[in-house]
Protein backbone atom coordinates (compact mmCIF):
# COMPACT_ATOMS: atom_id res chain seq x y z
CA UNK A 1 0.00 0.00 0.00
CA UNK A 2 1.46 3.24 -0.88
CA UNK A 3 -0.35 6.34 1.07
CA UNK A 4 -0.33 10.01 0.11
CA UNK A 5 -1.10 12.02 3.21
CA UNK A 6 -2.12 15.47 3.08
CA UNK A 7 -2.39 19.07 5.16
CA UNK A 8 -4.51 21.45 2.90
CA UNK A 9 -4.33 24.74 3.44
CA UNK A 10 -5.97 27.55 0.64
CA UNK A 11 -2.18 28.57 0.51
CA UNK A 12 0.14 25.79 1.33
CA UNK A 13 -0.95 22.18 1.40
CA UNK A 14 1.43 19.90 2.44
CA UNK A 15 1.78 15.99 0.82
CA UNK A 16 3.84 13.15 2.72
CA UNK A 17 4.21 9.34 0.36
CA UNK A 18 4.89 6.74 2.63
CA UNK A 19 4.83 2.84 1.15
CA UNK A 20 3.72 0.18 3.67
CA UNK A 21 6.15 -3.08 2.98
CA UNK A 22 4.98 -6.44 3.46
CA UNK A 23 6.96 -6.76 7.03
CA UNK A 24 4.50 -3.70 8.12
CA UNK A 25 7.32 -0.89 8.20
CA UNK A 26 6.82 2.19 6.80
CA UNK A 27 8.99 4.07 4.24
CA UNK A 28 9.49 7.27 3.50
CA UNK A 29 8.82 7.82 -0.38
CA UNK A 30 8.60 11.44 -0.63
CA UNK A 31 7.11 14.94 0.64
CA UNK A 32 6.97 18.35 -0.01
CA UNK A 33 4.14 21.47 -0.23
CA UNK A 34 2.22 22.47 -3.11
CA UNK A 35 2.03 26.23 -2.86
CA UNK A 36 -0.64 28.73 -4.57
CA UNK A 37 0.24 32.28 -5.87
CA UNK A 38 -1.37 35.13 -4.13
CA UNK A 39 -4.19 35.58 -6.51
CA UNK A 40 -7.70 35.07 -6.27
CA UNK A 41 -8.91 31.89 -4.84
CA UNK A 42 -10.27 30.25 -7.83
CA UNK A 43 -6.81 30.16 -9.67
CA UNK A 44 -5.20 29.11 -5.80
CA UNK A 45 -7.41 26.00 -6.18
CA UNK A 46 -6.22 25.32 -9.39
CA UNK A 47 -2.96 25.18 -8.29
CA UNK A 48 -3.97 23.18 -5.32
CA UNK A 49 -5.77 20.42 -7.58
CA UNK A 50 -3.09 20.26 -10.66
CA UNK A 51 -0.37 19.93 -7.95
CA UNK A 52 -2.04 16.71 -6.36
CA UNK A 53 -2.90 15.35 -9.72
CA UNK A 54 1.18 15.61 -10.67
CA UNK A 55 2.36 14.50 -7.08
CA UNK A 56 -0.40 11.35 -8.17
CA UNK A 57 0.74 10.94 -11.09
CA UNK A 58 4.66 10.89 -10.50
CA UNK A 59 4.15 8.81 -7.10
CA UNK A 60 1.42 6.43 -7.73
CA UNK A 61 -0.21 5.93 -4.13
CA UNK A 62 -3.08 3.98 -3.86
CA UNK A 63 -4.99 5.22 -1.18
CA UNK A 64 -5.38 8.80 -0.05
CA UNK A 65 -5.50 9.97 3.72
CA UNK A 66 -6.44 13.94 4.80
CA UNK A 67 -6.77 16.14 7.35
CA UNK A 68 -10.60 16.49 8.29
CA UNK A 69 -11.27 20.75 8.76
CA UNK A 70 -11.28 21.83 12.41
CA UNK A 71 -13.63 24.62 13.25
CA UNK A 72 -11.63 27.68 13.11
CA UNK A 73 -12.38 31.06 14.80
CA UNK A 74 -12.67 33.04 11.61
CA UNK A 75 -15.57 31.85 9.43
CA UNK A 76 -14.22 33.02 6.18
CA UNK A 77 -10.81 31.04 6.51
CA UNK A 78 -12.43 27.98 7.49
CA UNK A 79 -14.73 28.09 3.94
CA UNK A 80 -11.46 29.09 1.96
CA UNK A 81 -9.66 25.67 3.90
CA UNK A 82 -12.79 23.58 3.15
CA UNK A 83 -12.57 24.54 -0.59
CA UNK A 84 -9.09 24.50 -1.12
CA UNK A 85 -9.24 20.66 0.94
CA UNK A 86 -12.08 20.21 -0.89
CA UNK A 87 -9.64 20.39 -4.53
CA UNK A 88 -6.99 18.51 -3.04
CA UNK A 89 -9.87 15.52 -2.43
CA UNK A 90 -11.25 15.64 -5.64
CA UNK A 91 -8.06 15.39 -7.46
CA UNK A 92 -7.88 11.74 -5.48
CA UNK A 93 -10.99 10.87 -6.69
CA UNK A 94 -11.03 11.50 -9.81
CA UNK A 95 -7.60 9.29 -9.87
CA UNK A 96 -9.66 6.37 -8.24
CA UNK A 97 -8.19 6.42 -4.89
CA UNK A 98 -9.82 5.71 -1.81
CA UNK A 99 -10.00 8.57 0.63
CA UNK A 100 -10.29 7.90 4.85
CA UNK A 101 -9.93 11.24 6.66
CA UNK A 102 -8.47 11.60 10.47
CA UNK A 103 -8.85 15.04 13.04
CA UNK A 104 -5.88 16.59 13.53
CA UNK A 105 -6.12 14.90 17.25
CA UNK A 106 -6.40 11.33 15.51
CA UNK A 107 -3.10 11.86 13.66
CA UNK A 108 -1.27 13.66 16.65
CA UNK A 109 -2.63 10.48 18.81
CA UNK A 110 -1.58 8.02 16.85
CA UNK A 111 2.06 9.22 15.79
CA UNK A 112 3.26 11.06 18.85
CA UNK A 113 0.57 8.76 21.62
CA UNK A 114 -0.85 12.89 22.46
CA UNK A 115 -3.82 14.02 20.56
CA UNK A 116 -2.94 17.95 21.81
CA UNK A 117 1.08 17.28 20.24
CA UNK A 118 2.50 20.33 19.34
CA UNK A 119 3.89 21.26 15.84
CA UNK A 120 7.72 20.51 16.36
CA UNK A 121 6.61 17.36 18.04
CA UNK A 122 5.06 15.94 15.38
CA UNK A 123 8.08 16.79 12.94
CA UNK A 124 10.28 15.05 15.21
CA UNK A 125 8.14 11.53 15.72
CA UNK A 126 7.51 11.33 11.62
CA UNK A 127 11.93 12.20 11.93
CA UNK A 128 11.71 9.64 13.87
CA UNK A 129 9.29 7.01 12.75
CA UNK A 130 10.87 6.98 9.09
CA UNK A 131 14.23 7.16 9.60
CA UNK A 132 14.42 10.81 8.03
CA UNK A 133 18.05 12.49 8.11
CA UNK A 134 16.39 15.70 8.51
CA UNK A 135 13.38 17.30 9.74
CA UNK A 136 10.64 17.99 6.95
CA UNK A 137 8.63 21.65 7.24
CA UNK A 138 5.76 21.68 9.31
CA UNK A 139 3.24 21.38 6.12
CA UNK A 140 5.04 18.08 4.74
CA UNK A 141 5.43 16.71 8.39
CA UNK A 142 1.66 17.01 9.06
CA UNK A 143 1.02 15.19 5.80
CA UNK A 144 3.54 12.51 6.85
CA UNK A 145 1.53 12.28 9.83
CA UNK A 146 -1.56 11.66 8.20
CA UNK A 147 0.13 9.02 5.63
CA UNK A 148 1.50 7.50 9.11
CA UNK A 149 -1.88 7.49 11.00
CA UNK A 150 -3.45 5.86 8.21
CA UNK A 151 -1.25 2.94 7.80
CA UNK A 152 -1.37 2.59 11.40
CA UNK A 153 -5.26 1.88 11.33
CA UNK A 154 -5.42 0.03 9.04
CA UNK A 155 -2.96 -2.51 10.49
CA UNK A 156 -4.77 -2.16 13.57
CA UNK A 157 -8.46 -3.07 11.30
CA UNK A 158 -6.70 -5.98 9.98
CA UNK A 159 -5.69 -7.18 13.36
CA UNK A 160 -8.82 -6.74 14.87
CA UNK A 161 -10.45 -8.77 11.58
CA UNK A 162 -8.02 -12.05 11.88
CA UNK A 163 -8.61 -11.73 15.24
CA UNK A 164 -12.26 -11.93 14.94
CA UNK A 165 -11.92 -14.62 12.55
CA UNK A 166 -9.98 -16.55 14.44
CA UNK A 167 -12.22 -15.97 17.22
CA UNK A 168 -15.39 -17.05 15.40
CA UNK A 169 -13.54 -19.97 13.88
CA UNK A 170 -12.87 -21.00 17.04
CA UNK A 171 -16.04 -21.04 18.56
CA UNK A 172 -18.19 -22.57 15.62
CA UNK A 173 -20.32 -19.86 15.32
CA UNK A 174 -21.81 -19.89 11.34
Amino acid sequence: MRILGLDPGSRVTGFGVVQMLRNGRLQYVASGCVRAPSTTLAERLKTIYEGIDEIIATYQPTVLAAERIFMARNADSALKLGQARGAALCAGINAGLAVSEYSATEIKNTVVGRGRADKRQVQHMVRALLNLDRTPPTDAADALACAICHAHVTVGRAALRRGLARHVAASGIA
